[in-house]
């Protein structure tokens, strides 16, 4: 998954979480994403990208621990 922006992806689909790291190692979980959002995301040419149209102030998020 190259990517200048984000690391890793990783969903929870019987709690509708989906956990990204960033390159810069921080991690964030994202409540209620659909699935079909994660799997566009997985399958988006530009992670960076789709992360801001679709998924950045569109979710509840938390900042984890890293």
């Amino acid at each position: 998954m190259p990517s200048t922006a984000i690391r890793a992806i990783d969903y929870d689909e019987e709690h509708q979480r989906l956990l990204v790291r960033f390159v810069s190692g921080q991690r964030y979980a994202y409540d209620g994403v659909p699935a079909e959002v994660c799997r566009s995301f997985r399958e988006s040419g530009s992670k960076g990208r789709f992360f801001q149209a679709k998924i950045r102030d569109r979710y509840p998020y938390r900042k984890l621990d890293s």
